[in-house]
């Protein structure tokens, strides 16, 4: 399939780098620094019980699905207080959390196949996470990361993608979204109008009644590939806004 592609928005857990490993490193790291720090906290709610209290706090505040980063803080400071600890702790807590979170190992292909479609089209960062591509070393690649936090609404909301769209100043059929996820990000691309890419690492089976991607890889080399057949190579090299 060929067709008219002149910017890409992207998804970035799961897609450019696997999540699983970043969150049991987490729930490590956090769990050694309360014990250090918040004893009774780390008694309390050791990981297992720090997961529950998470999926609870985030059922609690609905209107505050797009934003991890508060969602995660009110956990610590919730597990701290009912655990008898000082919740001012939360924020040394929260700087452990996000310093492990952003320590990232990306798929094999991962970072030249970034170099090699950064080359072809602008690329930008759109994603529910809270990761930051300064601190991981890929700011580079990237136009810039559009986060839900930021926008006020996650994927599948139409609306984020349209605001990539109007950052990178191109129509919502001229940008192809890539990511992992069929709901989030493949479907909720292709009702807002763009076209989607569906990187499917795991060899799973498409699993949606309505929608199909207009492209589907294993690889972001393999969209590169496909990239380097069908557009030419970009002119704008300048830098990241």
């Amino acid at each position: 399939m060929s067709f008219l592609v002149r910017a890409i928005t992207l998804d970035l857990d799961d897609t450019v780098w696997p999540f699983a490993p970043i969150a049991e490193r987490i729930e490590r790291v956090l769990d050694d620094w309360l014990r250090a720090h918040c004893p009774r906290t780390a008694d309390r709610f050791p990981a297992a019980a720090m997961r529950t209290l998470r999926e609870q706090v985030f059922a609690e505040h609905p209107q505050l699905a797009h934003d991890l980063s508060t969602l995660r803080r009110m956990t610590l400071e919730r597990a701290l207080r009912e655990s008898g600890d000082d919740p001012a702790h939360a924020e040394a807590a929260w700087e452990v959390f996000y310093a492990v979170r952003n320590q990232v190992e990306c798929y094999p292909d991962s970072v030249a196949a970034l170099e090699r479609i950064a080359a072809r089209v602008p690329v930008a960062a759109v994603t529910n996470g809270n990761a930051d591509l300064a601190r991981i070393g890929l700011d580079a690649h990237f136009r810039f990361n559009l986060t839900s936090r930021e926008h006020g609404r996650a994927k599948p909301s139409a609306c984020i993608f349209h605001a990539a769209c109007a950052r990178l100043e191109c129509a919502h059929g001229e940008v192809l979204h890539v990511g992992d996820h069929i709901e989030m990000d493949v479907a909720g691309a292709a009702r807002a109008g763009l076209r989607s890419c569906w990187i499917n690492r795991e060899g799973r089976d498409w699993a949606h009644p309505e929608i199909d991607p207009d492209l589907q890889f294993d690889t972001l080399a393999a969209l590169a590939d496909w990239l380097d057949a069908h557009t030419a190579p970009r002119h704008d090299r300048t830098a990241p806004a």
